[in-house]
C-alpha cells in the first residue's frame, strides 16, 4: 500500500486529487499540502521517521506553478536527501515535462486529472517501489499513437507526422496542425516506424521520408526541408538518408 502526499496550492485542484487518490485500493493513505513550504516540513517529518516508520511516504503527487517555491524547484530539493519519496507532477503546462523527467520524475500528468491517467501514474509508482507486478502494456493502435492536450486523449495519425523531436525522456511529434509531447523513446519510435518510412537523421531527429520536400548540400553540411522547417543531418547519416530519398525517387 502506498503512502502519498498531494501538494497543489488550488483547493479544488487539491480535493480532487486527493478525492481519485483515496478511490485507488493500491493507495494506503493520502495527505495534501497547499504549498511547498508545508509539504516540505510533511516530507522532513517522513525522513526523519525512516522508510517503514509511521510518517513515511513513498510518493509525491506535485503541481508546477505554487507562489513562492515552485514544484521543480521542490523536486530539485528532494534530490538532494539520502531517501527522496517519488515524484509525480500534476500540472495544467505541458511546457515543463523536459525538465521534470531530468528531475526524474516517475510520471508528469496533465490536469484537469482524468482517473484513468492517474491509474496508470500510480501503477508505475508501484512498480518503482515493488509493490505491484509488471502488467503488459497491449500494442497502440499502429496507424495511430495517442496524445494527451488537456486531459482529452486524441489520436493523432501516423501518416501525418512529419518528424519527430527527442526531448529528454519524451518524444515531440510534429504534424501541419501542430505537435504534441508523449512519453516515449525516440529509439523506441525509430524501431516501431521504419518500416513506414521514417529514418534518423540526427541524434534528436526522426523524419518521414514522405515529408522530406528538400534535401540541401551546402559547404558540406547536409539538411532537409520538412514541413517547412529546415533541419540538420548528421554527417553518420547523411549516405543512409541521401540513399534512402534516391531509392524512392
Amino acid at each position: 500500500m502506498l503512502r502519498a502526499l498531494a501538494v497543489d496550492d488550488e483547493r479544488p485542484s487539491l480535493e480532487e486529487l486527493l478525492y481519485l487518490l483515496n478511490a485507488d485500493p493500491r493507495i494506503g493513505s493520502v495527505e495534501g499540502a497547499g504549498d511547498a513550504t508545508e509539504a516540505l516540513r510533511r516530507i522532513t517529518r517522513a525522513l526523519e521517521s525512516g522508510p517503514h516508520g509511521p510518517e513515511a511516504i513513498d510518493v509525491v503527487f506535485l503541481d508546477v506553478q505554487m507562489p513562492g517555491l515552485d514544484g521543480l524547484e521542490m523536486a530539485r530539493l528532494l534530490t538532494g536527501f539520502a531517501r527522496p519519496p517519488l515524484v509525480v507532477f500534476v500540472t495544467a503546462h505541458e511546457d515543463f515535462a523536459v525538465r521534470a523527467f531530468d528531475l526524474k520524475a516517475v510520471d508528469y500528468i496533465l490536469k484537469p486529472v482524468r482517473k484513468e491517467r492517474l491509474a496508470e501514474a500510480v501503477r508505475r509508482v508501484a512498480e518503482r517501489r515493488g509493490a505491484a507486478p509488471h502488467i503488459p502494456v497491449h500494442e497502440p493502435d499502429p496507424d495511430h499513437l495517442p496524445v494527451e492536450l488537456g486531459g482529452v486523449t486524441r489520436f493523432v495519425a501516423v501518416d501525418d507526422i512529419t518528424h519527430v523531436e527527442a526531448q529528454g525522456d519524451y518524444a515531440r511529434l510534429h504534424t501541419d496542425r501542430g505537435s504534441h509531447l508523449v512519453r516515449i523513446p525516440l529509439s523506441t519510435l525509430e524501431d516501431r516506424w521504419r518500416s513506414r518510412g521514417f529514418v534518423r537523421i540526427h541524434r534528436r531527429h526522426l523524419v518521414a521520408l514522405r515529408h522530406i520536400g528538400e534535401l540541401r548540400l551546402d559547404a558540406g553540411t547536409v539538411s532537409v526541408l520538412v514541413g517547412g522547417e529546415e533541419l540538420q543531418v548528421s554527417r553518420r547519416h547523411a549516405r543512409e538518408l541521401r540513399d534512402l530519398l534516391m531509392r524512392r525517387v
